[in-house]
């Protein structure tokens, strides 16, 4: 098809999606020569980002919904059969059908205990195609996993439009990637552009063959710090990049800048101490003074107060089901854990240019305590608001992190008796806010952090936001 077929196609298709919906078989009678409607099919799906329209599974195409996404998510119970079929297809194209037994599954192995090493002596992973196979073996589920539970809870805000232009910066192997098209409702618009170096672009681009047909996915093959930015987008995405960035916070700053005024900008983390405390640190540098505001999930209630603590804040999912691919890798070697990874656990930070905060709420300072004034009441109760951001960390008396945005030292909830009266202590979700009504506050010398003690004189109420 030649250039003016292709405009008079989408000249046809601009005056037709006002009227009625769009069809391939209609159109190409008005074009010159009348090119079959399967090529007409092709210029339409190729100009449908710029034509705002999406393909529904008739082979008409409509206008986008201008209304946010609604959703009914309820979890990730394990990695979809199409992505795990795709990746096992790469390996047996890479090493052939025994591909876990041998010099290849030994291989492959030696790369996970590598860039496991690598990872947690905070040194660089050089990713080469082996190693690109072998990091989508291990991490292509949970991150997956992960990032569809924070664009839930983006969604569930309001914050999502069908339309979506999206940036991932350092995309990796591709589990953003495929969390998002498969969060993304069938009639929602996706322009999505990976920004990914190295050999992993290459499973990236073969996993993403199998989205649907209104996820129109570009791949640049550059590094973070050398893309050019150009438009706005309304997400951008740097999940698990941020520790492999040299100047993280220079990088995130640069695409702030190219988020829409109603963007967000989502940055995941690994739950690991460095890593996560690495996140908290991008975020705190760039909200606290600088040029964005958190969204979510830390919360700085108090002006003119910012946390300097140590920042370690994770979430955590249910497991999930282990994949055949994992499961075949292990039982090759008769190691049953050791390159499995189902956990769902993770460090997010969300922000802005707008100033919105998810928690819009300034306590009153003469009915409560901050956090930042917790040495004056060591061994008094006090009443005090906070949100709340761990679940249980430890194998006793259920311990939570939690946080007003004041606090320069780590801050406890320690549920030592549980009644009725404070129970929303343990059932409130992460990023939750609480109000603690006489709270007794104590000095943990140990692990140099206050703890707030909840017991049966404590009451905790969620509060509504």
């Amino acid at each position: 098809m030649n250039d003016d077929q292709r405009e008079a196609v989408r000249a046809n298709a601009k005056y037709l999606r006002e009227v009625r919906p769009i069809d391939p078989e209609e159109i190409h009678e008005y074009v010159a020569d009348q090119p079959h409607p399967a090529v007409v099919r092709e210029v339409l799906r190729e100009s449908a980002p710029d034509l705002g329209l999406v393909e529904h599974e008739d082979g008409t195409f409509v206008p986008v919904s201008a209304q946010p996404i609604e959703t009914d998510f309820a979890g990730v119970a394990a990695l979809p059969e199409s992505p795990a079929r795709a990746l096992e297809d790469l390996l047996v194209s890479e090493y052939g059908a025994g591909w876990p037994t041998g010099d290849s599954g030994q291989r492959l192995r030696e790369r996970i205990r590598e860039f496991k090493e690598s990872y947690f002596a905070g040194e660089a992973v050089r990713y080469d195609r082996e190693t690109a196979l072998a990091y989508a073996i291990y991490h292509l589920p949970d991150y997956y996993a992960a990032v569809q539970y924070v664009l839930a809870d983006l969604a569930r805000d309001g914050l999502l439009s069908h339309h979506l232009r999206v940036l991932d910066v350092g995309a990796g192997v591709g589990g953003p990637a495929l969390g998002l098209a498969d969060f993304l409702p069938d009639d929602a618009l996706c322009e999505y552009h990976a920004v990914e170096p190295s050999a992993a672009a290459d499973v990236l681009e073969t996993l993403l063959d199998d989205t649907g047909k209104n996820f129109h996915p570009t791949i640049h093959r550059t590094s973070a710090e050398a893309f050019e930015v150009t438009g706005e987008y309304d997400l951008v995405l740097m999940a698990n990049v941020l520790s492999e960035l040299g100047d993280p916070v220079a990088v995130t700053e640069r695409y702030l800048d190219a988020l829409a005024p109603d963007g967000s900008l989502v940055a995941i983390a690994p739950a690991d101490r460095e890593t996560s405390i690495g996140l908290r640190g991008v975020e705190r540098a760039l909200a606290d003074g600088g040029p964005a505001t958190v969204y979510a999930p830390t919360v700085r209630l108090w002006p003119s107060h910012v946390p300097t603590d140590r920042g370690w804040s994770f979430d955590v999912k249910g497991d999930l089901d282990v994949p055949p691919f994992q499961r075949r890798l292990a039982e090759a070697a008769d190691e049953s854990t050791a390159f499995v990874n189902v956990d769902v656990q993770y460090s997010y930070s969300i922000l802005r240019r707008d100033g919105t905060r998810r928690i819009e709420f300034t306590p009153d300072i003469d009915r409560v305590a901050k956090m930042a004034d917790s040495e004056r009441h060591v061994a008094s109760r006090v009443d005090c608001i906070a949100a709340k951001l761990s679940h249980s960390l430890s194998a006793g008396n259920p311990l939570f992190k939690v946080s007003d945005g004041s606090e320069s030292v780590d801050h406890y909830a320690v549920l030592t008796r549980e009644t009725a009266l404070n129970r929303a202590l343990s059932g409130a979700n992460y990023g939750a806010l609480l109000e603690f009504e006489n709270v007794l506050v104590l000095w943990n010398d140990d692990e140099q952090s206050y703890n707030l003690v909840v017991d049966d004189e404590t009451v905790v109420d969620r509060i509504p936001v």
